[in-house]
């Protein structure tokens, strides 16, 4: 049985007072590679812009999942990053609320069944609105571990 826990590292949670998508995106990215997680940073960057130039990962609800899979990454990685300025960011999501809450994905493009257990396991955790409050209201890295943990 999966636990979504599992993937949730504190060092890879940000708390993000950024101005735009981009620069979240950005923000969430350097953190990655400087964790050591991104064998090619730039490709990796390419391939999250590529996906989000498709659709819009901002799901709805405040939160945005951009992701990417990549044949060089071995495994499945989240980056969390939770905007702190209370207007949230653009991200033409589908119900076009503002985004304050971003789960960053990378992961093997081979592992198609794992990687749509984590989305759903994601979007599970923060469905109901309180959850989402819950999360917003972290002070640390730790609690947001936690929040998942349970």
């Amino acid at each position: 049985m999966m636990n979504i826990a599992d993937y949730i590292d504190p060092q890879l949670v940000a708390f993000l007072e950024v101005e735009s998508q981009t620069e979240a995106i950005d923000a969430l990215i350097d953190l990655l590679h400087k964790e050591g997680k991104l064998p090619d940073k730039e490709a990796f960057r390419k391939a999250i812009y590529h996906r989000e130039s498709l659709v819009s990962t901002g799901i709805g609800m405040g939160v945005a999942i951009p992701h990417a899979k990549m044949s060089r990454l071995s495994e499945f990685f989240i980056a969390i990053g939770l905007q702190q300025q209370d207007k949230g960011l653009e991200w033409n999501a589908l119900d076009k609320a503002p985004v304050r809450i971003v789960f960053l994905i990378g992961g093997p493009d081979n592992r198609q069944a794992e990687y749509l257990q984590i989305l759903s396991h994601l979007t599970v955790s923060i469905k109901e609105t309180e959850s989402r409050k819950k999360l917003l209201k972290a002070k640390t890295k730790e609690e947001v571990v936690e929040f998942f943990v349970g």
